[in-house]
């Protein structure tokens, strides 16, 4: 039986695509400059003097850019703030359980391999409550504009179930499809087949990176897809769909290319600011105070850009009157501020936090 958008998908072929040769010509072309542009990001990441910059700010963005897909948005100044302090709106608090699904994602793929099992236990993660694959009829997924069904995804907890198998199945496959092609053509399948009544978009594109950190192509999820997604977001349903409906894998797969290509490029551009702002800052604080000297302060100061006095003193085992005297200094020479949230003083280092929300 043939596709039609509004009867559910339940014969949605398994993969590898029959006929269809994924890795044309132009497809390893694209791949082989990916592939260039994630080892030229993973060089400047080991250039940093503390990678955790990167581990910690970057799940961050991407929190936030993969949440504003699905039109959750909040901003950056609201996900840093509440990311130290707690907190937050409904919007601030959704991104952030995405940056709680992706390291717990990278946490266990450490251990076992990425799982159908695992993609609930993500989405669990993201949703904030229990999410088992859909078992009720009638999802349909429509243009936001026309209300006009698009697409019907499968239906039947067991039809859910045995294509979540097969998926297993491909992204484990042992033969020599390159990891970027096949990463883009699994996020194709786990969308199409739409296993959770909700969060499918996020946990997808988590997804995404476990599948690129288990292949080995990446060590941590420093990769900021989801900005290079919004960029060319009716693009992404737009062929999304023609895979669907005309078999354009290779449109498909060129365009999921491209958009880690230029992520890397990005990102690594990103690196070079960000090690900029270290040095320039790192220079001003040893001037300002005592603590400046210390490695491990400075490491607070640019693991995310806002801290509080407690979170000195634990890291860097000083005394309450100390870290604050070190704070306090710094807000004096013009490196940080001062913001109150609650009873607690947040201090801002703005510097650091324009580097990571400009546009490389």
């Amino acid at each position: 039986m043939g596709w039609s958008p509004d009867v559910p998908y339940n014969d949605l072929p398994p993969l590898p695509p029959v006929d269809v040769d994924l890795e044309p010509k132009a497809v390893l072309k694209e791949t082989i400059e990916a592939r260039a542009a994630l080892a030229t990001l993973a060089q400047a990441g080991q250039l940093l003097p503390n990678p955790n910059v990167l581990i910690h700010a970057v799940p961050l963005l991407e929190a936030q850019a993969s949440s504003e897909i699905e039109n959750i948005v909040t901003t950056a100044d609201e996900l840093f703030k509440h990311a130290e302090f707690g907190g937050g709106d409904h919007a601030a608090k959704e991104a952030l359980r995405y940056r709680s699904a992706l390291f717990a994602g990278v946490a266990a793929i450490r251990d076992r391999p990425l799982t159908g099992e695992a993609a609930g236990r993500i989405c669990t993660e993201l949703q904030g409550r229990v999410m088992d694959v859909r078992s009720t009829p009638g999802t349909r997924i429509a243009n936001p504009t026309t209300g006009e069904v698009v697409y019907a995804p499968p239906e039947g907890a067991d039809v859910i179930r045995q294509k979540l198998a097969a998926w297993e199945r491909f992204v484990h496959a042992d033969d020599d499809l390159d990891p970027l092609v096949r990463m883009a053509v699994a996020h194709y399948q786990f969308e199409a087949i739409h296993p959770f009544h909700d969060g499918n978009g996020r946990t997808g594109r988590v997804i995404n990176i476990l599948m690129l950190i288990e292949s080995g192509v990446l060590h941590d999820p420093i990769l900021y897809l989801s900005r290079a997604i919004i960029a060319r977001k009716s693009d992404y349903y737009r062929l999304l769909r023609a895979v669907t409906a005309e078999g354009a894998w290779v449109e498909w797969i060129l365009y999921m290319l491209d958009v880690v290509r230029e992520s890397a490029v990005s990102t690594t551009k990103k690196i070079g600011a960000i090690r900029a702002c270290q040095d320039d800052i790192g220079e001003r604080a040893r001037a300002a105070t005592n603590g400046g000297r210390d490695a491990r302060f400075l490491d607070v100061l640019f693991e995310q850009p806002y801290c509080r006095i407690a979170t000195v003193v634990e890291r860097c085992e000083v005394s309450r009157q100390t870290a604050s005297s070190w704070l306090h200094a710094l807000v004096r020479a013009g490196l940080l501020s001062e913001a109150r949230v609650g009873r607690e003083t947040l201090f801002v280092n703005s510097e650091f936090f324009e580097v990571l929300v400009r546009s490389e």
